[in-house]
């Protein structure tokens, strides 16, 4: 008997397993059709928490059920001995299958932490993203990188700790320019009091933990100290610390009398947005705030909050100061027993979680919030900001649509070598960068930056032209599928199908180039390009086009607006690339930077729009340029690092590795065994061969690049002259 397929009836498979649940804690996981799990969650009962997502009623209406009965067709659990243990396995579930709905709270790289190894000959403070149990001490984790260094930066500044690595320390001859500004003593290579510098490595510990009233103590008692030895400029270093800690405090405000450490949760929700703000008070006064933005989050508040505990708190072994000994929150989450035993035991002290009703913990709870509803309406506001900047840059450029997605083009070249092309990417606004791509200029052109663009556009246009027909014929197979047409899809226009204007194609390995334009003039100023659609008529190519691929269609796709570096001449050779490609209602402008005119006066930016001679004038600080100019100089910039880092890889290839047939491994061995391309040229057939790895097939790779050593030629030997002769 064959058994039913599984997407048949999932409502009966999902109401088989709830009636079989157990009443013991655990954790369940809701997997989907295609069986990935899509949440993960601990219960202290499964059956009760698990039935409750689908029980009938009108009642429930939490923003999950909806969706949650929609799209769930399976479900497991793990059943466990505690809360504690269920809290623990779903930490290791989360990471393990990385559910979709879970609370997300940090990308792949982690929060930065700050590490002090104490037991170091000599402790030095620098960030990690990864704690690890090496008995180091770890402050953090901190909220965003610039707050980490820029206390690292202050730490450095004001407490004499060394900045450079173990490896610098131990190749060091002479004190550093740390040493010169009087930041750091220099035990590198200066006899320096160990006991004096592991004062100070406790003194950033105390400044870091937050115990700002003992580290105040002893660096005035310190400071009178080494006034009464007469030791003036140590006791200026002191002063100044204490200046520092002091500024630091001026900036903490008191909440509390209490002697305990807190972490305060304030959660304020509108749908499916949801704002966390994490208040951390250190001995009664506020040390940091921390906002969370969840976007899309379909999960009661109660499972918000647990994820987000589990989320933060999960990687904290060994940190300190992360784990406090209060955590208040507007309500209890799922499994709080649990989750307050498992960070306990983390944190190897007692830790509760607390809803208070009144008094000054109330007080902060409050204060929680009203920072996390502050916090949301500012990035609204910031948001609807963005979206009024893009329509008023949209009403000025005359641009069919929003721009939402805008790519600038920049050409690099160092005297006319390395010559690179940039384009970046913005996405309402901000920098995209898995949109940004690099070429490099195949064509010789000489410093021809006009010949350079072509080149970029017309491949990178060709790209997008391609994810375009991908895109439409997959649009179309799917409305075909859904009107049951009997009609076959209609297939993928291959880029050899798609010609430009003269029906020849353009081929995937060489880019047509302009014939003729007139020199390009200086920074932002114009040039008229001398006809340039007629003379960039390609010749017919017969090799072999690009096949559209995935990446065509995902990486590809074409902007809502492409900008170009530069004035009309500029925008005519981009107008150029994209009409040979057929490509006639792609928007493009020229942005032309700031320069003076013949007569001294300043020109701000402009842009120019196709057809129209004058460009219109961008007044710095307008909304409209605000978007056009971010594009232009991360174009730049972008292009410069392309072109340095070709330039340098250039300057330190070995001419070994343009010897085809010849891998890594055999390259390495030549020149470690031979010692350089000197030698190798002058090797013998028999010294190459008796190179570890190094076969004939090698030798004859090498030997229809590198011809062997010439044979000296061999000497006749002279004949003795015969006896009676001459």
């Amino acid at each position: 008997m064959s058994e039913a397929p599984r997407e048949s009836a999932p409502e009966d498979l999902v109401a088989a397993k709830l009636d079989t649940l157990p009443t013991k804690p655990g954790c369940y996981m809701f997997q989907d059709k295609a069986g990935a799990v899509l949440y993960v969650g601990k219960a202290k009962s499964l059956r009760s928490r698990v039935r409750s997502y689908f029980q009938e009623g009108g009642s429930d209406s939490r923003y999950f059920i909806p969706l949650l009965r929609r799209i769930v067709r399976d479900l497991e659990t793990v059943v466990t001995a505690t809360e504690k243990e269920a809290a623990v396995l779903e930490n290791e579930l989360i990471k393990k299958h990385k559910p979709r709905f879970n609370v997300k709270l940090r990308d792949d790289k982690d929060f930065l932490c700050l590490r002090l190894d104490m037991k170091a000959d000599w402790p030095r403070l620098e960030t990690k993203r990864r704690p690890q149990p090496d008995g180091a001490r770890y402050f953090g984790p901190f909220h965003s990188a610039t707050s980490a260094r820029r206390t690292l930066h202050l730490v450095n500044k004001h407490f004499q700790l060394r900045t450079c690595t173990d490896t610098e320390m131990a190749a060091r001859r002479r004190p550093c320019l740390q040493y010169q500004i009087k930041r750091c003593p220099a035990p590198c290579v200066k006899e320096v009091d160990r006991e004096w510098y592991g004062e100070q490595a406790r003194s950033v510990a105390l400044f870091l933990e937050g115990r700002h009233d003992e580290l105040t103590g002893e660096l005035t008692e310190r400071m009178r100290q080494a006034a009464r030895s007469m030791e003036f400029e140590l006791a200026a270093i002191y002063r100044d610390q204490l200046k520092a800690v002091e500024a630091v405090r001026e900036g903490q405000r008191i909440v509390s009398v209490k002697d305990v450490d807190q972490d305060v949760v304030g959660l304020y929700r509108e749908g499916s947005l949801v704002e966390v703000e994490l208040i951390k008070v250190r001995r009664g006064r506020v040390a940091d705030t921390i906002s969370f933005s969840l976007r899309g989050v379909e999960l009661p508040d109660e499972e918000v909050l647990a994820g987000f505990l589990t989320e933060y708190y999960g990687d904290a072994e060994g940190q300190v100061d992360v784990i406090p000994d209060e955590i208040l929150v507007p309500l209890f989450p799922d499994g709080a027993e649990g989750t307050a035993e498992w960070l306990s035991e983390k944190r190897t002290r007692k830790v509760v979680i607390l809803v208070p009703q009144r008094g000054p913990r109330a007080d902060l709870l409050a204060m929680a919030r009203e920072n996390a509803q502050h916090a949301f309406k500012e990035k609204q506001r910031q948001s609807d900001d963005i979206e009024a900047r893009l329509e008023d840059l949209r009403e000025r450029l005359r641009l069919p649509s929003l721009p939402r997605r805008i790519e600038c083009c920049d050409i690099s070249h160092l005297g006319g070598g390395d010559t690179v092309g940039s384009i970046v990417a913005l996405l309402d606004g901000q920098n995209d960068r898995k949109h940004y791509r690099s070429f490099r200029v195949k064509t010789k052109t000489e410093g021809d930056d006009y010949a350079a663009m072509y080149e970029v556009l017309a491949r990178r246009f060709r790209r997008g032209r391609t994810a375009q027909a991908v895109k439409d014929a997959k649009e179309a197979a799917k409305e075909a599928e859904a009107s049951k047409e009997t009609a076959p899809a209609p297939e993928v226009e291959s880029v050899e199908e798609i010609t430009v204007s003269s029906d020849e194609p353009i081929s995937s390995s060489e880019v047509p180039v302009p014939a003729s334009f007139e020199d390009p003039p200086a920074e932002g100023g114009e040039a008229k390009p001398e006809a340039p659609v007629a003379a960039a008529k390609p010749e017919p190519d017969k090799t072999a086009p690009d096949k559209p691929t995935k990446s065509d269609e995902v990486d590809w796709d074409l902007p809502d607006l492409f900008v170009v570096d530069g004035g009309r001449g500029q925008l005519n050779v981009a107008l150029s690339a994209a009409r040979d490609l057929g490509l006639h209602d792609l928007p493009i402008v020229g942005l032309a930077k700031e320069r003076e005119n013949v007569s001294g006066e300043k020109q701000v930016d402009r842009v120019y729009l196709p057809g129209q001679k004058n460009g219109i004038l961008l007044r710095p600080g307008s909304s409209s340029l605000f978007f056009l100019a971010r594009a232009r100089d991360e174009a730049h910039r972008f292009a410069n690092f392309i072109r340095e880092k070709m330039g340098k890889a250039r300057r330190l290839r070995s001419e070994i590795e343009d010897i085809p047939g010849l891998g890594d491994a055999t390259r390495k061995a030549l020149l470690r065994e031979l010692g350089s391309m000197t030698a190798l040229k002058a090797a013998t057939d028999e010294q190459i061969l008796a190179v570890k790895g190094v076969s004939k097939r090698h030798l004859t790779a090498l030997r229809k690049v590198i011809p062997g050593p010439a044979k000296a030629p061999e000497t006749v030997p002279e004949k003795a002259p015969e006896e009676g002769g001459s």
